[in-house]
Formats: C-alpha cells, structure tokens, sequence
C-alpha cells in the first residue's frame, strides 16, 4: 500500500473517531438534560441540525424519542382489550426469521413479556403485536447457505447463496472499489467477488469489520445493528 492510501485510510479513521466522539458527547449532554427536564436552547438546537456530523446523531435522537415504552403499548392493548394477532421476530447478528404465535388476550401477551423480560414488544399501526427476540448467530438461512459478496453497484451485500444468483438478504454499505484494487491482493477481491461463505458469527463480524475500511464515508455504517442486536 503507498503513502496516499496510507494517509487516506489514517484521513477516513479520524474522522470515525470524531464522529464518535461528537456522538457520546451529544448524547450524554441530551440525556443529562432530559433527566433534569431542561429544554434544549434554541442555539443548541440549531448545532444539533445544522453540523455535517450532528445530522446523524440528532436524527436519531429525534426519531427514538416519540417510540412508547414497553408499558405504553401494553397499557394501550389492555384499555382497548382486543385480541391481537402476535408475530415473533427473530433478529440474528446474520438475518431474521418471522412467525406467528398466534392470536392472543392482552392479559396472555403481557404474561408473555414478563416470562421474556429481554424481548422488545411493539404495537403495529395495523393493530398486530410484533416481538423482537434479538440472538446472538447465524438463522437458518445464513447458516445454509449466506455468502457476503459484492454486488453490481459495489456495494458489500448479504446474499442468499453465490452473489451470481443475486438473491439479497441485506445490504451493508457502498464499497470504495479502486482503493480496494490497489490496496488488496487480487486473490481475496476474487472470492469477495465469488461470495465469502459465512459459517459463524465470528467469520461474519472478521468479514464486515475487514472491509468496513472500504466503505465510502457517505454510506459507511460498520454495522451498528449488528452491535445492537
């Protein structure tokens, strides 16, 4: 790898690391605020929207602070009383599996939530119960048979089987193809393009984490789900 890539790579790391530094920073002043109950400024506000790096972090602030707690939507199931068709969702650091439990009293759902305390539940605008049941592994389907590949736009990509049959699971991020031609061996961007079997969580996480220091800064993620699943 020559210099410029070198400096690039060191280029893309700080500003990873700043951006992770901003996000805490903000975070734990937000929360701080919250828990004393003091509105944010005005100029505070302004910072939060308008920085390039803030963007993100106050998107996500916004968009996690209307969601009801796990109390709100079981006191909305018992003071409608409807029975509800209840999902599972079974959210695996490499793919998911959906089904149906059935349908259900409010008093049977709440039951269940207290005997899975580590399930997240939820109230659908359709008026069904979806629960989250986060695992630490592979589903079914990316145990048989997921590949982590390339797809035709350059993006690092989950599929289901070889990248050829182009059955997509989930997309992770744009990849920066030219700086991976010069910077890696032509062995491993042959078998990134043929598809990296994916036979454990471990394997899973040494692929992403490899190539995330390919990803283009607009698109780069470096799997956050994974870390919150």
């Amino acid at each position: 790898m020559n210099i410029f890539h070198i400096k690039k790579q060191l280029k893309r790391r700080w500003r990873r690391w700043r951006r992770a530094i901003w996000t805490i920073g903000a975070c734990s002043l937000v929360a701080i605020m919250a828990w004393l109950g003091m509105p944010l400024s005005e100029q505070m506000e302004n910072l939060m929207t308008n920085e390039p790096i803030a963007m993100e972090t106050w998107g996500k602030l916004q968009k996690a602070a209307p969601e009801a707690t796990e109390e709100d939507w079981l006191t909305e199931l018992k003071r409608t009383d409807r029975n509800r068709i209840v999902h599972l969702n079974k959210i695996y650091t490499c793919g998911e599996e959906s089904s149906v439990l059935g349908i259900m009293r409010p008093d049977e759902i709440a039951a269940l939530m207290k005997a899975h305390p580590e399930w997240e539940g939820r109230l659908a605008a359709g008026g069904d119960v979806w629960i989250d049941e986060r695992i630490n592994g592979l589903s079914e389907t990316c145990s048989k048979q997921g590949y982590i590949g390339i797809d035709k736009d350059g993006n690092l990509t989950l599929f289901d089987g070889p990248p050829k049959k182009e059955k997509v699971i989930r997309t992770f991020f744009q990849l920066d193809v030219e700086m991976m031609e010069s910077a890696l061996p032509a062995d491993v961007l042959k078998q990134l393009q043929q598809g990296i079997r994916i036979q454990d969580v471990e394997e899973y996480n040494s692929v992403l984490s490899t190539f995330s220091d390919f990803a283009l800064e607009q698109t780069e993620k470096v799997m956050q789900q994974n870390e919150e699943r």
